[in-house]
């Protein structure tokens, strides 16, 4: 079992590969490599009960590419 801190994806791109995800350190916004881009969620005060447990819901909220 691991010791990481994870946490619930919700919102932004149905392809998401992963909807729960380690989060360091918690309550920081989350930025996300996805398809040339990043995808960034927001901590909100909501938890959901999923099958790892009860986790921290960080929201979509914008999406940036990459500066090549």
């Amino acid at each position: 079992m691991s010791n990481a801190v994870k946490a619930f994806l919700e919102g932004g791109p149905e392809g998401l590969p992963q909807r729960i995800v380690p989060i360091t350190p918690p309550g920081v916004e989350l930025k996300v490599p996805y398809r040339g881009g990043y995808e960034h969620f927001k901590v909100t005060p909501r938890h959901l009960d999923t099958p790892e447990g009860q986790l921290p819901v960080y929201e979509w909220w914008e999406r940036t590419e990459v500066a090549e």
